[in-house]
């Protein structure tokens, strides 16, 4: 079967990555390449106070990783990543091939986080102002 393109995201520990977010990566990476995944973009994407508690953290780092995996390889990667003490949750999703280029361009776009986060910034101001209100 053709390999095909996917988005990993991870809900990080940051109790765990605090200060040594190299191994953790180390550690994704290496299950990834035991199943012979290529690793296209891999890089954290933001950290967060969650909406409810899992596995009794209240704030998690989300780590984004695109790869290039033949389909029969996903379950093996989501049974390591599961066993991988650091990551609390995660998400494997199928890329469209129609937007495989459009979603490695902004993975790999260092200044995507930060359009990102003044975005967030802007629908923060406007709820603030009452903004989105029915009248």
């Amino acid at each position: 079967m053709p390999a095909q393109m996917y988005e990993c995201l991870l809900m990080l520990d940051s109790s765990k990555v605090a200060g040594d977010l190299d191994t953790v990566k180390n550690s994704i990476h290496a299950i990834l390449d035991k199943h012979k995944a290529e690793i296209l973009a891999s890089r954290p994407w933001d950290e967060r106070k969650l909406a409810f508690p899992v596995k009794k953290q209240k704030k998690s780092l989300y780590y984004l990783v695109y790869v290039q995996v033949d389909s029969q390889q996903v379950k093996p990667i989501e049974h390591d990543l599961t066993l991988n003490e650091s990551i609390l949750r995660f998400m494997v999703i199928r890329i469209d091939p129609k937007l495989s280029e459009t979603m490695l361009a902004l993975a790999k776009d260092p200044h995507a986080l930060a359009l990102q986060a003044a975005n967030e910034e802007m629908v923060d101001e406007y709820e603030m102002s009452g903004g989105g209100r029915g009248r």
